[in-house]
C-alpha cells in the first residue's frame, strides 16, 4: 500500500513538474516575442530587475569577444555571464573602446576600396526602415526643466533648476542608486559602475496623451501653412508608421511587377510643396514663427538682436572675390550674417553623455555629416566657449548613427529605447543645468543624418533647432527651426577630397545618370520607365561589376545630368555626390528642403522634377537649353566649396555652412516683442 501511494506521488510530482515546464516555456515564449528589447528571459525574474549589457568596457578579457558578436547579432546578455568588474549599461554606453574614425561593423566601404563598381548605392548602410514608432508619451514639456506640469502651464513657470539638484525627475521610478548609475553612464564618468536596469522597467511611459497643440511660445500660429505642412504627417490615420515600400528589393526578383506611376502610395492628407511655395513658407517663418521668450534676460540675446537688426539692414553688395552672386537668395545679408557670426557666435558644448554615442563622431558613410561637424565644432577655439553665460546657442554632442548602431535591435521595428535614451539624457541636462528651461531649447541645437532622427526627436526636443538630413515637410520639418542638413558621402576619413571635380561639359556623353539599389516606392518606377529603354539615359540599378566598363563615380563625372531620387526618405548622398563630381544635380523627392535653403537659390544650380513627372523625365532635361545647362554646370563648381569637409574648416566650406545656418536660424527666431 505504502509503495502504490508512493508510486502514485511519483507520478503525479513528474506531471506537476512537466505542467510547470510547459507554463514555463509558453512564458517565455510569450515575453520573447512581446518584449521589445529582446530581454525576454530576464525580465521573468527579480521583477525584471535583471541587468542587461549592451556593451561595457570589454578590454582584451575573454568575454570581449562574445559580446561584440552578441551585439553585432542584436542579442543580449546577461550581465551575470561577464566579469563582475566590467562596468555595463542597458541605454548608456560608457567606458567604450574608441572607434577609430567611426570604423564599425556596419561599414560597408574601406578606405582601400573607394571605386565602388558593384555596390554602387551609397545608402547601403541604412538600417531596416519598418520599426514602429511607439514612444507618442513622450511630450516635449516632460524634459523641459524634468516637470510634470501641464504644457501651458510649464512655460508660464518661472522657475529654476539649480546645477547642485542633480536628480532625475522625468517619473522615473528608480532607487537612489540607480539613479545615480544613469546620470554616471550618460556623463561619461570612466569611474563608476554603469550597471542599469532596462528602459522599460526603469522608466514606465507615460499614460497621458501627448498634447493636441503646440506650448504657447514653442510653435507658429495656427493658421500658418507651415505649422499646417510641419503637421501633416502626424494626421495620418496610422502616424506610428513609415510608409511602406510597393517593392522591397527588385533585386530578390528581377520578374516582379514594377508599380506605375499611379501606383504611388496614396495619402489623405498628402500635398505635394512646390519650390516655390517652399520659397513663400521660408519667408512666412520669419514674421510667423517666434521660439519663446526667454524666462530672463541675457546679454547674449540682445547681441542676437543687434545682428537681426544689422542683416536685415545689410547695404547692398553686388559680389566679390569670393562668392558668387547668383547663387544666393540675398547674397548682401548673407555676406553680412556670416560676417556678424565669425564676429559674434559663441557655443557650449555639454559634456555629459558616453561614448561612443556622444563624443566619438563617425568619420565614413552616408552619416558623415554629423561625425566631421561634431569632430570640427569640438575642435574649435573660435566658436567654442567655456563659459555658458556667453554662449548663444548650446550643443548637444550625440549621433543618431551610433545611437542606432549601439541600441536598436534588430527586427524588433521599435525605436523606444532610442527615444528613451535620449530622453534619459534631457533630463540630465535639465537636473544639472538651467539653459534650457530659459528658452525652453530653442537656443539648443543637435546635428542629425540619420533617417530615424526627426521621429526619434520630433516630440522631446522639438524646441531645438534641429539639421536633419531627412528634412521632409511632411515628416515635421519646420521652417523657422529646423535647417536642413547635407547628406555627404565620405569614402576617405583620411582625404575627404579625394577624386573631387569631373570632366568639362565638352566631355560629358552621358545626358543623364542613375545606379542604386530599390530603396523606397519612387525608384523602380524611375527604372521602369528608364531603365535600358535610351542610350542618353544611363538608369540602372544595382551596377553589375564588368572589368572595363564604367564604374558608378566615372559615370558621375561624364555626365551632364545626374539623377538624385529619393529611397526611403526624402534625402540622398546623391545630391551632394553630384556636387562634388561637377554634375548638375536633378532631384526628385517631393516635399524635400534641400541643404542650406534659406542661403542658397537652388535653381539657380540643379533642376527639380515633380515624382509624378517621371514619365517625362528626358523631355524635360532636353528642354534646357545648352546655353543654360553651361551656366548651370558652372555655379555646380562655383557651389562646390559649400559643400566640402576638409581636414581643417576653411572659409565658406560645408562646416562654416552648417553654423551659418543654425546661426541664421536662431538670429531670427529671437523677437524684441
Amino acid at each position: 500500500m505504502g509503495n502504490k501511494y508512493r508510486l502514485t506521488s511519483l507520478v503525479e510530482s513528474r506531471k506537476l513538474l512537466w505542467l510547470i515546464a510547459v507554463l514555463f516555456a509558453v512564458a517565455f515564449s510569450i515575453q520573447y516575442f512581446e518584449l521589445p528589447y529582446g530581454s525576454a528571459f530576464l525580465s521573468l525574474f527579480s521583477s525584471g530587475k535583471g541587468e542587461v549589457a549592451l556593451v561595457g568596457n570589454l578590454g582584451n578579457s575573454s568575454s570581449s569577444s562574445s559580446v561584440g558578436k552578441s551585439l553585432a547579432n542584436g542579442s543580449v546578455i546577461s550581465s551575470n555571464s561577464l566579469n563582475s568588474t566590467d562596468p555595463i549599461t542597458s541605454q548608456g554606453i560608457s567606458n567604450v573602446t574608441e572607434l577609430s574614425d567611426g570604423k564599425d561593423a556596419k561599414e560597408k566601404h574601406s578606405d582601400d576600396s573607394f571605386d565602388v563598381v558593384g555596390d554602387s548605392d551609397p545608402e547601403d548602410e541604412s538600417p531596416s526602415k519598418d520599426f514602429t514608432e511607439v514612444n507618442h508619451n513622450l511630450t516635449v514639456m516632460e524634459v523641459v526643466g524634468g516637470t510634470s506640469l501641464a504644457p501651458e502651464k510649464a512655460l508660464e513657470s518661472h522657475e529654476t533648476i539649480p546645477a547642485s539638484n542633480a536628480t532625475s525627475r522625468n517619473n522615473v521610478s528608480l532607487d537612489s542608486n540607480e539613479g545615480q548609475n544613469i546620470e554616471q553612464a550618460l556623463a561619461g564618468d570612466e569611474t563608476v559602475d554603469t550597471r542599469l536596469s532596462k528602459p522599460s522597467d526603469t522608466i514606465p511611459p507615460s499614460d497621458s496623451p501627448p498634447p493636441s497643440r503646440s506650448p504657447e511660445g514653442v510653435g507658429i500660429n495656427s493658421g500658418s501653412p507651415v505649422k499646417n505642412a510641419a503637421n501633416a504627417s502626424q494626421k495620418s490615420e496610422n502616424p506610428g508608421f513609415l510608409k511602406t515600400d510597393l517593392v522591397s528589393s527588385v533585386n530578390d526578383s528581377p520578374k516582379k511587377t514594377i508599380p506605375k506611376v499611379k501606383d504611388r502610395p496614396k495619402d489623405p492628407e498628402d500635398t505635394v510643396f512646390s519650390l516655390s511655395a517652399m520659397n513663400d513658407m521660408l519667408l512666412q517663418s520669419i514674421t510667423s514663427y517666434h521660439a519663446m521668450k526667454p524666462r530672463w534676460t541675457s546679454g547674449t540675446d540682445q547681441e542676437l538682436l543687434l545682428a537681426r537688426s544689422l542683416i536685415e539692414k545689410a547695404p547692398k553688395v553686388k559680389d566679390d572675390t569670393d562668392l558668387y552672386a547668383p547663387l544666393y537668395r540675398n547674397f548682401s545679408m548673407f555676406r553680412r550674417s556670416y560676417e556678424l557670426m565669425e564676429q559674434t557666435l559663441k557655443i557650449y558644448i555639454y559634456k555629459e553623455g558616453g561614448k561612443p554615442i556622444f563624443h566619438q563622431p563617425v568619420l565614413k558613410g552616408i552619416y558623415a555629416s554629423e561625425g566631421w561637424f561634431m569632430k570640427q565644432l569640438k575642435a574649435s577655439r573660435h566658436f567654442v566657449t567655456k563659459t555658458p553665460g556667453k554662449a548663444h546657442l548650446f550643443y548637444l554632442p550625440f549621433s543618431t548613427r551610433m545611437l542606432e548602431e549601439m541600441l536598436y535591435v534588430p527586427n524588433s521595428h521599435s525605436h523606444r529605447n532610442l527615444v528613451q535614451y535620449l530622453n534619459n539624457y534631457l533630463n540630465l541636462i535639465t537636473s544639472r543645468y538651467s539653459f534650457w528651461n530659459r528658452t525652453g531649447g530653442a537656443d539648443h541645437f543637435f546635428v542629425a543624418c540619420h533617417d530615424w532622427a526627426p521621429s526619434e526627436t520630433k516630440r522631446i526636443m522639438a524646441p531645438c533647432i534641429r539639421a536633419l538630413c531627412n528634412s521632409d515637410i511632411k515628416e515635421g520639418f519646420q521652417f523657422g527651426k529646423d535647417v536642413s542638413l547635407a547628406e555627404t558621402y565620405v569614402r576617405s576619413a583620411q582625404k575627404p577630397l579625394r577624386q573631387l571635380g569631373g570632366q568639362p561639359p565638352s566631355k560629358r556623353r552621358i545626358l543623364a545618370f542613375f545606379a542604386g539599389n530599390m530603396h523606397g516606392y519612387l525608384r523602380p518606377i524611375l527604372l521602369q520607365y528608364w531603365e535600358n529603354r535610351d542610350p542618353d539615359m544611363k538608369i540602372f540599378g544595382q551596377m553589375p561589376m564588368v572589368k572595363g566598363q564604367m564604374n558608378y563615380i566615372q559615370h558621375m563625372k561624364s555626365s551632364k545630368y545626374c539623377i538624385c531620387a529619393k529611397g526611403y526618405e526624402v534625402n540622398s548622398p546623391r545630391v551632394v555626390e553630384a556636387i562634388f563630381y561637377e554634375c548638375v544635380p536633378v532631384i526628385i523627392s517631393d516635399n524635400f528642403v534641400p541643404p542650406f535653403f534659406e542661403t542658397l537659390n537652388w535653381e539657380s544650380f540643379a533642376v527639380f522634377v515633380l515624382e509624378k513627372d517621371i514619365p517625362n523625365l528626358k523631355n524635360i532635361l532636353l528642354s534646357i537649353p545648352e546655353k543654360k545647362y553651361l551656366q548651370m554646370q558652372k555655379r555646380v563648381k562655383l557651389v562646390q566649396q559649400h559643400f566640402l569637409w576638409h581636414s581643417r574648416p576653411v572659409k565658406y566650406d560645408i562646416f562654416h555652412m552648417i553654423l551659418h545656418s543654425i546661426w541664421y536660424t536662431r538670429v531670427f527666431q529671437i523677437s524684441s516683442r
